[in-house]
């Protein structure tokens, strides 16, 4: 008997391996996804602008990096002793314009080289609600905790969804002509739009999607947002926050995205280095001297072992790491 609803999601035409350079952009979930790139020591690229929760604000960024546009102090804002910029999030924001200046360009010249040699590109959307700055009426990618009366709010449809992505995607291609560009809906609740502005919301991401696909077959999707709402479909998949997707529904989700994306024997290269990146992120409890030599021996002679099975793997920094112990 099935007492619940799988959702079916088929292996990728080409996949992904150790000599493939993946960007994810978008919402925090890309963010989420593209950490256990990191963990595995893969080519990997996430959010060069921060967190972009709508879709306007993402295609922007990606115009930007195709450009190559730097940026000066006049395209920075001014407030609560920081400067910040309406396109990025408040990880580029700083107390000095020059300090969040190079922040910003420094970012922009990584995303436009590694996005010009990018096998992959995830695209997360999270929510088609935008805010428009009073002033010019540009949309927001962060409000910053500026007062809301400073902003108008307005939710996207379809139509503004697709027309902006057409001509971001054409732009894309010309930019980098192999690269494969995949859709994904952010399961991540936005809640403070209510439950109905959410459900509104995230139903026109999907539509525009899904005319996207229509008209592009090159493009694909990966269904996260499904997995969460539909296969695992209880709130104890979820954070406490009732908001953000919990740790074991991220591990759920990452097991399917390796089943569908990655190539034969990636998996294998990938548990063998994580489990030595993820010892590094745990404090290591007891002061057995004993035991701590045993355990960091043991690491370095793992490290060992992939540095000989795996050059093309740097793990320098774990070595550094469990040599220190």
């Amino acid at each position: 008997m099935e007492l619940r609803t799988k959702i079916e999601a088929d292996p990728a035409r080409q996949g992904i391996d150790y000599d493939t350079p993946v960007l994810f952009t978008g919402s925090c979930f890309a963010g989420e996804i593209g950490r256990q790139f990191i963990y595995g020591k893969m080519d990997v690229l996430i959010n060069p602008f921060g967190v972009l929760y709508n879709p306007y604000s993402t295609a922007r960024a990606l115009e930007i990096i195709m450009e190559g546009r730097l940026f000066e102090k006049d395209d920075l804002y001014y407030h609560n002793n920081k400067y910040l910029s309406f396109l990025h999030d408040t990880s580029f924001s700083s107390g000095t314009s020059q300090e969040s200046i190079d922040r910003i360009n420094s970012s922009v010249s990584q995303a436009h080289s590694f996005l010009s040699g990018a096998s992959f590109l995830f695209i997360t959307f999270g929510t088609a609600w935008v805010y428009r700055w009073k002033d010019n009426n540009e949309i927001v990618a962060n409000c910053h905790k500026i007062p809301a009366a400073k902003f108008t709010r307005q939710l996207l449809d379809v139509e503004d969804i697709f027309d902006t992505w057409s001509k971001i995607l054409s732009k894309l291609k010309k930019f980098n002509p192999s690269l494969k560009i995949v859709f994904t809906v952010s399961p991540v609740r936005h809640l403070k739009d209510g439950a109905h502005g959410n459900q509104l919301s995230k139903s026109i991401l999907i539509i525009a999607i899904n005319k996207l696909l229509s008209s592009d077959k090159s493009l694909s999707y990966f269904p996260s947002y499904e997995i969460v709402l539909d296969e695992l479909r209880d709130y104890r998949f979820y954070s406490k926050d009732m908001v953000h997707p919990s740790e074991t529904a991220i591990e759920y989700i990452w097991e399917i995205f390796r089943e569908v994306y990655f190539k034969p024997g990636t998996n294998i290269i990938y548990e063998k280095i994580a489990k030595i990146t993820e010892a590094t992120r745990h404090r290591i409890s007891g002061n057995d001297p004993y035991t701590l030599a045993a355990f960091r021996n043991s690491m370095l002679q793992k490290i060992e072992k992939i540095k000989n099975d795996y050059p093309f793997v740097d793990m320098g920094a774990e070595e550094k790491y469990f040599n220190r112990l």
